[in-house]
């Protein structure tokens, strides 16, 4: 059994008068948000042998607060293909995850990590891909299991096993426009 954990960046500013999207910060929010889930994540004792990340500044700032919350360092190896990608490219990139490592964490951007997941888990009567199609949100983390090796992961065949928002640790941290 391999476990893969997505988890999207935290809330970035779009007021900050940055050159590129690639260097947009995280917000307040997005700072509280991430070191709650990062507080939440230590509470279920999530646990990685593998980790990648989008080098974006949103995303390297993201896992400071995650871990400032965890209590762990993450130290995911950076990958520029992570950013702004597509899930058929994040597939691609799982699929070359060392076949020892057997919980892996995979940290990058919407719409990418939305699609994954709705990609690799069969459409039915389930309430948390339903929460997924319906929006996940910044600083949201959605943990899939699927029996076979990295390469083997393939559409219709993962199960959604937790989806977690901000908003479900802390209404403060709900929806508006992110």
């Amino acid at each position: 059994m391999k476990t893969l954990t997505l988890l999207r960046h935290a809330k970035s500013g779009w007021d900050d008068p940055v050159a590129r999207d690639f260097d947009r910060p995280l917000n307040a929010k997005g700072k509280r948000a991430a070191a709650m889930v990062g507080r939440h994540m230590r509470s279920l004792d999530l646990a990685f042998d593998h980790a990648i990340a989008s080098p974006a500044v949103r995303v390297v700032e993201t896992l400071a607060q995650i871990e400032s919350g965890y209590g762990r360092t993450i130290a995911p190896a950076m990958d520029r293909r992570v950013y702004l990608a597509s899930a058929v490219t994040l597939l691609d990139v799982v699929h070359g995850f060392p076949a020892k490592a057997t919980r892996a964490l995979l940290i990058g951007h919407n719409p990418g990590l939305e699609d994954l997941v709705l990609m690799l888990v069969a459409d039915g009567a389930d309430p948390l891909r339903d929460a997924v199609e319906d929006k996940y949100p910044t600083a949201s983390i959605a943990e899939l299991e699927f029996e076979g090796d990295w390469s083997d992961l393939a559409a219709g065949t993962a199960r959604l096993t937790r989806f977690v928002r901000p908003r479900d640790l802390d209404p403060t941290l709900g929806p508006d426009a992110d």
